[in-house]
């Protein structure tokens, strides 16, 4: 068993342990591990790494806590203090769930875990399963999205801490909530990654969009390799999480024997049987291949689910009408019908964005709707954006409640994105808070870059370094409660509470998904077993007929109601019938 302050570092000739006031040598193993020499203090305190003749201390790859930022020391935690009080809590599985994925410093005024808890009633009246929070470990600055952080094991002090984090697990516990945890193993932040100083955590060669690639495959890659599969078991031991968001796992290049993501649903499989609780593991990924999601039995990985972009792609074009960049193959509506039966739009087709085929056919009759994660908001697809601004300012009150339609009573597993339910006013835009001159620079000059290729006005994009751009992005919870806002509210309630009384709106079948579409009406509509939605995104009344017996059981706010087994759909207007 490691001791608290052994170190894996193979590139040091030599190395120090600069503890409390003391400094104490250390001596290297012939696996690449450090281990203090002499006696060192018990108890929480500060400690660091003097590597080779280097008078500034490091912090500990595995660090746990860096109060005073990612360039000082770390502090050692004591997981095991926490008194947890979840010790019926049975989890949540992502089957049949509602996932609600939100960003701490910008999902309250304080920006802190704790003020956090005080909005969990909030979640749970709204009818969400799993709140996925966004990446909370540490890294340099007062505030970022999360996907700069450098130290994956410690939370960072600006949230409140590790500490902090336990009781926001426990209080979501305690109000029936699962937490899923959002991790960045593809790539570390520009700044205070001090790991290849202790050894080969990044490749020499390749790269992908963030940086040097980690170490998956090459000499030394089975620490490396240890050093992730760790930190995912940290999640569920040390802070009770019931699941993992993967950051761009098509990032993760790995020629192993067996995946890095195999690898961690075995693990991970193992512990929740431990546990006797459902654990998933959820990717982001680009590749648009089932692969990921098969079951190890058939061939696969072995992860949970993934999200799929196509979902919302395709719901934005619909709603929208825009077809720039990577909306273009999406313009026609059949593009929405096909992702709702089929999982995925590209499965092999051509796409103009990538200018090269794109993804693999899904089967069906195997994979069960809810192992797709699918959103018509989230944080990438807002705060991608030239300038973060939501659906809200570019459609009605009719659209913004089929979107939630689509989400929410189609075929998928639904995320919400903070603030959606209730059409919430404020953009989500990227920011960043680098004290480094040169890179904050850096990163605004290549948000300009990024935008071309859509088409958008680079005069536009907000400055991420302006902390004027971060608290444009806090959500303002006292709209909630008026007008439209109040009403959007309802309207999402009301479709999580029929996803909880409708079994066919959980129902992970692909066969009992038809759709049909018509091009110049603009009329759309999915069956779902006893369920029919229909949605009229043209610019002109429709009327469709309907079964006897049917129900209206939800509709947009101009949608009157049945009349002589007609329905009639204003612009824009939705139903759903039963």
């Amino acid at each position: 068993m490691r001791g608290r302050f052994d170190v894996w570092a193979p590139n040091a000739a030599r190395l120090r342990l600069s503890v409390a006031d003391e400094v104490v040598e250390m001596s290297a193993g012939d696996d690449g591990w450090w281990t203090p020499a002499g006696p060192v203090p018990e108890g929480e305190v500060d400690y660091g790494y003097l590597v080779d003749d280097a008078d500034h201390p490091l912090p500990d790859p595995r660090s746990r806590r860096q109060p005073d930022g990612v360039h000082q020391r770390s502090r050692t935690f004591d997981a095991d203090a926490f008194p947890w009080s979840d010790d019926r809590w049975t989890g949540r599985q992502l089957a049949g769930s509602v996932v609600y994925e939100l960003h701490l410093g910008t999902f309250t005024p304080e920006g802190t875990l704790d003020a956090a808890i005080g909005r969990l009633d909030h979640l749970v009246a709204l009818g969400v399963d799993l709140v996925e929070l966004l990446p909370v470990n540490s890294f340099n600055g007062t505030h970022n999205w999360g996907y700069d952080g450098v130290l994956w094991s410690a939370v960072d002090e600006t949230y409140g801490g590790p500490a902090a984090y336990q009781r926001f697990v426990d209080a979501a516990h305690a109000a029936g909530l699962g937490v899923v945890q959002d991790v960045v193993y593809n790539h570390l932040g520009p700044s205070g990654n001090y790991l290849p100083v202790f050894g080969p955590y990044l490749k020499t060669e390749g790269a992908n969009s963030w940086g040097s690639m980690v170490n998956l495959d090459g000499e030394g890659s089975a620490e490396v390799r240890r050093y992730i599969l760790d930190n995912v078991q940290l999640w569920f031991t040390d802070f009770h999480v019931d699941g993992l968001r993967l950051d761009a796992v098509h990032a993760l290049v790995d020629d192993s024997e067996t995946h890095i993501l195999e690898q961690m649903a075995i693990e991970v499989a193992a512990t929740s049987a431990h546990l006797r609780r459902p654990l998933s593991l959820i990717a982001e990924s680009d590749l648009n291949d089932a692969t990921m999601v098969t079951p190890r039995e058939a061939g696969g990985y072995g992860l949970d689910a993934q999200w799929s972009d196509d979902f919302h792609h395709a719901v934005h074009v619909a709603l929208t009408g825009e077809t720039s960049g990577y909306y273009a193959d999406f313009e026609p509506l059949a593009a929405l019908a096909k992702v709702c039966e089929r999982g995925f739009f590209h499965d092999g087709t051509y796409s103009s964005f990538r200018g090269s085929d794109h993804g693999v056919p899904i089967d069906t009759a195997r994979l069960p709707t809810w192992r797709l994660v699918v959103a018509s908001q989230n944080h990438d697809q807002i705060g991608n954006r030239a300038v973060g601004d939501r659906i809200v300012d570019h459609l009605d009150e009719d659209q913004l409640v089929c979107a939630a339609m689509l989400t929410l009573a189609g075929p998928f597993t639904p995320m919400l994105f903070q603030g959606e339910e209730w059409a919430a006013s404020t953009p989500f835009q990227f920011f960043t808070s680098h004290p480094e001159e040169d890179l904050g620079r850096a990163t605004a000059e290549g948000r300009i870059r990024e935008f071309a290729q859509m088409g958008w006005d680079p005069d536009v994009v907000p400055d991420p370094q302006d902390p004027e751009t971060f608290r444009r992005s806090k959500l303002d919870w006292w709209e909630r409660e008026t007008g439209e806002h109040a009403r959007m509210l309802a309207a999402y309630q009301r479709l999580t509470e029929l996803r909880r009384t409708l079994p066919a709106l959980t129902d992970p079948s692909f066969g009992a998904v038809s759709c049909t579409v018509d091009e110049d009406s603009r009329l759309f509509t999915m069956q779902r077993g006893d369920v029919l939605m229909a949605i009229n995104f043209g610019d002109a009344p429709v009327e469709l007929p309907v079964a006897p017996g049917l129900e209206l059981v939800f509709r947009t706010p101009s949608l009157p109601g049945l009349a002589d087994e007609m329905l009639r759909l204003p612009p824009h207007a939705g139903a759903l019938l039963r």
